[in-house]
């Protein structure tokens, strides 16, 4: 059978197919609309429906609107509570907006789909199921947690032969995504979008204010957690954007990052002991936070930890789109990589060089003569294969950099337009990853725990190496990737550093490169050195 998966609502809006229980495609609406997070500017979108998404994952298996069975939007606006915190606007314009538009999307959209077939997935669910069903293993524990769902903003419970069995909620206006975006938007960055930047300003602080913070936030023994208002400024004062940030914010940070990490050690506890699981997988946009997910493996009861890769709303069209498979009985296969977007052949790439009429090469090998370049200290763009589905550049669409000159932290924040503070991460083989990188579960593939840089090379990895001496590590398997493993290899071989810098394709404000044309605006308006599209070249010329 065939499943379309939507994701609509605020933020990062979404498309995924499943057919036969195998996933086909998955794609975010803003590589497509080049609006990062899919958010229109003014006036703020409450709904953005992934038009282009949904109608390039369709063509990707060759289908039109009408062959499929059902489609599942991440969300069900009938649990929706009017006035319950953190809706804005209220429930009922969200039930009302969407009744409107959601049936004008399917219309105009994607013409030909039975307005009949739509069916709403709990959006708790839709995160469960694209980890749970999606995971490497089969029955496990699935937690999930965020800012807000209709009502919730956590959902805990198991999977049994494809079924899920919900055993905890929390109903808002407890949330621990909540929580931390509200000291995002303190510290001065963008709330629901920049609260990685905190987890990176962490590292720089002390959990100082911990014990003030625990008596306001804590997991309650019953599976759930309480988030009681803070006075964030009686601990460190705002921060207007763009002003200093001082040891203050940083410690204030720190003491946020332990509380969420020890509450989420509790309710992983808690749920180990009523399911008995020994794997667990995780999504919603707290399981993007690779410092947690590794106390999670460390500390926690389970044995195996997996993350969505795509663990953020975006995720939840996948989500739906395999829940809806499993309860047609359909055999849900795993995932097997994140590389689900969009890809051009070879000579589609050529076509559009040609027609952008630049000088290019191509080379027996690129992988060979990146290396190279990255041995001399250039700054390359790697565009290769599909995109990826999900936040974090794994090798599709990656900057790539050497990780044993300094310099080359602040030379990529500055072409990124970036904040100095904040790691980049580096790219292994994973069969050398083990004698670098400690702590934390390897393979790690989707760039999703930290681990401790081995101290012999920490001084020989220090653009990687954050100043906690962590590293948040993507290994790459030759059997998937060759490409990028022999460019590793390559460069392990002139340099004697089996690790290279990899951060994703773009600049400020702006979505991961997505097609050849993205590629070559990036590359022509940032100070980036050559770029490989493909089995081809380009480099920059200088005067």
């Amino acid at each position: 059978m065939r499943f379309l998966g939507i994701n609509a609502v605020f933020h990062d809006p979404a498309a995924a197919l499943v057919v036969d229980g195998r996933i086909v495609a998955a794609a975010e609406e803003e590589r497509f609309s080049r609006r990062k997070h899919g958010k229109q500017a003014v006036p703020f979108s409450t709904w953005e429906q992934p038009a282009q998404a949904a109608r390039w994952c369709l063509a990707q298996a060759g289908l039109t609107a009408a062959d499929v069975d059902a489609v599942g939007f991440s969300y069900d606006p009938d649990l929706v509570e009017p006035g319950l915190a953190g809706h804005d606007p209220s429930g009922e314009q969200l039930r009302t907006d969407f009744a409107r538009r959601a049936p004008l999307f399917l219309r105009s959209e994607l013409p030909g789909l039975d307005p009949s077939s739509v069916r709403f997935v709990r959006h708790h669910v839709a995160h469960a199921a694209s980890a749970a069903l999606a995971a490497p293993f089969g029955d496990c524990a699935v937690l999930v947690a965020d800012g807000r769902g209709e009502s919730t903003s956590y959902l805990a419970g198991e999977y049994r032969e494809g079924r899920f069995k919900e055993l905890a909620a929390q109903r808002l206006p407890y949330s621990l995504g909540l929580f931390y975006e509200d000291l995002t938007e303190h510290l001065g960055f963008a709330r629901s979008s920049d609260e990685y930047k905190i987890m990176a300003l962490a590292s720089y602080g002390a959990p100082v204010y911990l014990d003030y913070l625990t008596e306001r936030v804590h997991a309650t023994g019953d599976g759930g957690f309480r988030t009681e208002p803070i006075d964030w400024a009686a601990l460190a004062p705002h921060r207007p954007a763009g002003e200093e940030l001082t040891r203050r914010h940083a410690d204030l940070a720190a003491s946020v990052q332990r509380v969420v990490e020890n509450v989420l050690l509790d309710l992983a506890g808690w749920l180990h002991e009523r399911t008995g699981q020994q794997n667990l997988a995780l999504a919603g946009g707290i399981a993007l936070n690779c410092v947690a997910n590794t106390r999670l493996h460390d500390e926690g009861p389970f044995d195996r930890v997996w993350v969505q890769p795509a663990a953020g709303d975006a995720g939840t069209a996948l989500g739906a789109a395999l829940q809806l498979a499993a309860d047609a009985g359909d055999q849900v296969e795993p995932m097997g990589d994140a590389g689900l977007g969009r890809e051009w052949t070879d000579e589609e790439l050529e076509t559009v060089l040609r027609e952008a009429d630049l000088s290019y090469e191509r080379p027996e090998d690129v992988a060979d003569v990146v290396a190279e370049a990255l041995a001399e200290d250039r700054i390359v763009a790697w565009f290769q294969g599909r995109a990826e589905f999900g936040p974090r550049a794994l090798g599709h669409r990656s900057l790539l950099a050497h990780p044993g000159r300094a310099r080359n932290l602040e030379r990529l924040n500055d072409v990124k337009g970036r904040e100095q503070f904040r790691p980049v991460a580096p790219m292994v083989l994973a069969g050398r990853a083990g004698e670098i990188f400690t702590r934390g579960p390897l393979p790690s593939p989707y760039m999703l725990f930290v681990h401790d840089v081995a101290p012999r090379w920490r001084d020989r990895l220090p653009v990687v190496t954050h100043v906690d001496g962590t590293a948040r590590v993507q290994t790459v398997d030759p059997a998937t990737d060759p490409r990028t493993a022999r460019m590793l290899s390559g460069f392990a071989g002139r340099t004697g550093l089996p690790v290279v810098v990899n951060t994703s394709f773009n600049t400020a404000g702006r979505p991961m490169a997505d097609s050849p044309r993205d590629a070559l605006e990036c590359f022509g308006s940032a100070p980036v050195d050559l770029l490989a599209l493909g089995p081809f070249v380009l480099r920059r010329h200088r005067c």
